[in-house]
């Protein structure tokens, strides 16, 4: 094994020293070597780097809330609970932290603890973009247990406290498709791609909404943009190739 640290936990170690230029030279020659390490995907890589972090330092807490936001969407919120609880035991306290406690005791089916988490969150709200963020996660509980009233509500109430919350815009749109609205849901739908182009969702709902009204041109660009944000997406591939086939035929 050769004596050099890794170029992260150099950086790191540089930045608790106050050493901030020789940090940030450091992290520009990384980013020029790996550009794309910087994207937000690479998830598993960033995870090893956290641990490593953990070792040197146990009580890190981005490291630690960074390791059970990974647990959870990995499907492993039982696990992600242990990495969030730790931070209550460190002292930690805020509307994040029962923010993403409340979703994972949901899936976790520790339902007891849920709105006591959230109700938490809510009162420890610094601001609207925060207490967006607890609504829009309730309006997700509520989809969760079928209540697509109290799911429409939350959504609303994000929106409410966030009217740039594109996620938000793009479930209610979602929750209007279900009820036949579909103007609301087209609507609805273009405020959530305009706010936020790099998601593929609202591209890919609006996309399904076209084709089904018989608007398929737009349903075919709709589907690129979806595509563009996201080429690996199944079911968007399979749109493009029956609306090609479609095209072919006129």
């Amino acid at each position: 094994m050769g004596s050099e640290m890794e170029p992260l936990l150099l950086a790191w170690s540089y930045f608790r020293r106050r050493k901030f230029q020789l940090c940030a030279d450091l992290c520009t020659q990384v980013l020029e070597k790996s550009p794309y390490d910087q994207e937000m995907n690479n998830i598993s890589s960033a995870t090893e780097y956290y641990k490593e972090v953990l070792k040197q330092d146990n009580t890190h807490v981005e490291a630690i809330a960074c390791i059970g936001s990974n647990h959870f969407y990995s499907d492993q919120p039982e696990i992600a609970l242990r990495f969030y609880r730790r931070l209550l035991q460190m002292g930690v306290y805020n509307c994040q932290l029962f923010n993403n406690l409340g979703l994972c005791c949901f899936y976790a089916q520790q339902y007891d603890m849920t709105l006591t988490s959230f109700e938490r969150a809510l009162s420890l709200a610094e601001n609207e973009e925060e207490t967006a963020d607890v609504w829009y996660n309730l309006g997700h509980v509520a989809v969760g247990i079928g209540d697509t009233n109290l799911a429409h509500q939350c959504f609303r109430l994000a929106l409410v406290n966030n009217n740039h919350h594109a996620e938000a815009y793009n479930n209610l749109a979602v929750l209007e498709m279900r009820q036949g609205h579909v103007e609301q849901a087209r609507a609805l739908l273009q405020t959530a791609s305009s706010l936020a182009p790099h998601m593929y969702e609202p591209h890919f709902n609006f996309a399904t909404i076209s084709d089904k009204i018989g608007d398929l041109q737009r349903s075919y660009a709709a589907a690129q943009k979806s595509e563009a944000a996201f080429p690996d997406h199944v079911d968007t591939q399979h749109l493009i190739k029956q609306l090609k086939q479609h095209f072919a035929m006129l």
